[in-house]
C-alpha cells in the first residue's frame, strides 16, 4: 500500500501538520496488516507533501524506532525553509511559486530562528534509515536545489535513491495531460510497484 501526506495549509502552523502526519503513520504501521491485510507500505507526496514524509519518517524512527517504510516516493519537495539558492533567486516570476510566495509560506508556518532544526527543514537531518526514494522534479520549478540537495544527501547516508530530473517541467507537471507527465507517473507506478515486491532498484 501507498501513503500519500497532504500540503499543510497557512493556518496551520508547525508542528501541527508534521503531529497530524506522525499520528496517521503510528496508525498504519500499527494496524495496516489488521485492517487492509498488507504491512508494506511506500510513502510519498508532492511539494510540502515531500516534506512532510520524510519529515514523518524521520519522527517514525526517532519517537518510534520505525524504519521498516519500504520506499519513499518525493516529487518536487519543499526540504529547506531557510532557502536553497533556487527558492532564493527564483523572483517575483510565478510559475505556481515564487520566491514572495514562498516566504510568505514559511513566514505563516514557522518562525525564522528554527528554519534550520530538522524536524522543520529536513535536508539539515541525520538520514539514517530512510528507505530508498524516488526524487522527481522540473528544471523550471523553485524547488529544484531542494531535490537534488536531498537527492545528495540520501547517496550521502549510503541509502539507494533515483533522481529523474524532467528537462522544461513546471511545478506539478505530472498533473498535466502531456507525454512528460505521463513519463513521470509511469516511472511513479514503476517504483512503487517495486519497492513494494522488494525489488527497489535505485
Amino acid at each position: 500500500m501507498s501513503a500519500w501526506t497532504t500540503d499543510w495549509l497557512p493556518n496551520t502552523p508547525t508542528p501541527t501538520g508534521p503531529d497530524d502526519c506522525e499520528a496517521a503513520a503510528l496508525w498504519l504501521v500499527e494496524n495496516a496488516k489488521s485492517e487492509f491485510g498488507a504491512d508494506n507500505i511506500v510513502i510519498g507526496g508532492e511539494s510540502a507533501g515531500g516534506h512532510l514524509s520524510v519529515s514523518t519518517m524521520l519522527r517514525m524512527r526517532d519517537k518510534h524506532g520505525y524504519t521498516a517504510f519500504k520506499g519513499a516516493n518525493l516529487l518536487y519537495g519543499v526540504y529547506d525553509l531557510s532557502m536553497t539558492p533556487s527558492q532564493a533567486n527564483w523572483g517575483e516570476r510565478v510559475l505556481i511559486l515564487s520566491t514572495p510566495i514562498m516566504a510568505w509560506f514559511y513566514d505563516h508556518y514557522v518562525p525564522e530562528n528554527l528554519r534550520r532544526d530538522p524536524d522543520v527543514s529536513p535536508i539539515y537531518a541525520d538520514l539514517t534509515g530512510m528507505p530508498p526514494a524516488l526524487f522527481s522534479v522540473g528544471t523550471l520549478d523553485p524547488l529544484l536545489d531542494d531535490t537534488l540537495f536531498m537527492h545528495a544527501r540520501w547517496g550521502a547516508a549510503g541509502i539507494k535513491s533515483e533522481l529523474e530530473v524532467y528537462p522544461g517541467a513546471v511545478r506539478s507537471f505530472n498533473g498535466f495531460s502531456t507525454d512528460q507527465a505521463e513519463k513521470a507517473n509511469t516511472r511513479i507506478d514503476e517504483f512503487i510497484t517495486s519497492t513494494l515486491n522488494g525489488q527497489s532498484d535505485g
